[in-house]
């Protein structure tokens, strides 16, 4: 029974209590166990798996969102017999040979199954490729089609770069012999922040028929 003071209130004690009693007790607050957003997976975060991370993070947040690169192309074939057939492949693949030097646009864009670079030079040629996986990193690979050319490409990662290995190669799709395959330099890789990458093509008994390569912004416009 609760205490009563001399005039018969009831004591400090039970005032406290039933103070108490109507304070609604605090529900604790809830923990934030949502995880943080995912890198959007596509077609190439699944090829590569954990090797993603291998990748400089510059390509890593390219081929996670897709992106358009922009800088300048130098072109280039190699002598004599050589340069006509690097005249020859250019034509067929859309590069403008006109000059040595042209601007140069290229648009990463990442579809369901397939990876698309669309390069655009400032003549007005345009050059197309498509890339379709088969298999994981490191065994699988890619085909790359552009134009009449389909390369089977594997691919290797050194010093954060993604760097191509020509594997087979088809002309309107017959394929090619091994005396007749291009020896090839293919690939990207970050040097000082910005996208470095070649494309060099070399034939057995001819050396370099056709060269281009640059170094890209991204377009942060």
């Amino acid at each position: 029974m609760a205490r009563r003071d001399r005039a018969g209130r009831p004591g400090r004690a039970a005032v406290r209590v039933r103070l108490a009693s109507r304070t609604p007790a605090r529900r604790p607050r809830p923990l934030n166990t949502s995880a943080p957003p995912a890198a959007p997976d596509n077609v190439v975060t699944r090829w590569f798996g954990g090797a993603f991370s291998q990748l400089h993070p510059l390509l890593q947040d390219l081929h996670r969102r897709g992106g358009t690169l922009r800088g300048t192309v130098r072109l280039s074939t190699g002598r004599g017999l050589a340069a006509a057939f690097g005249r020859r492949l250019a034509r067929r693949l859309g590069l403008p040979l006109q000059r040595d030097r042209c601007a140069f646009v290229v648009d990463v864009v990442h579809e369901g199954d397939a990876m698309l670079w669309q390069r655009r030079f400032d003549d007005g040629a345009e050059m197309i490729s498509r890339f379709v996986p088969y298999g994981a990193f490191p065994a699988g690979g890619w085909i790359e089609r552009t134009g009449p050319l389909q390369l089977d490409l594997g691919v290797d990662i050194a010093d954060g770069g993604w760097h191509w290995r020509l594997r087979g190669a088809r002309w309107r799709g017959l394929p090619l012999p091994a005396s007749l395959l291009p020896r090839t330099e293919a690939g990207k890789r970050i040097i000082d922040g910005r996208y470095d990458f070649v494309v060099d093509f070399r034939l057995p008994l001819l050396g370099r028929i056709l060269r281009y390569e640059g170094v890209l912004d991204a377009d942060t416009r």
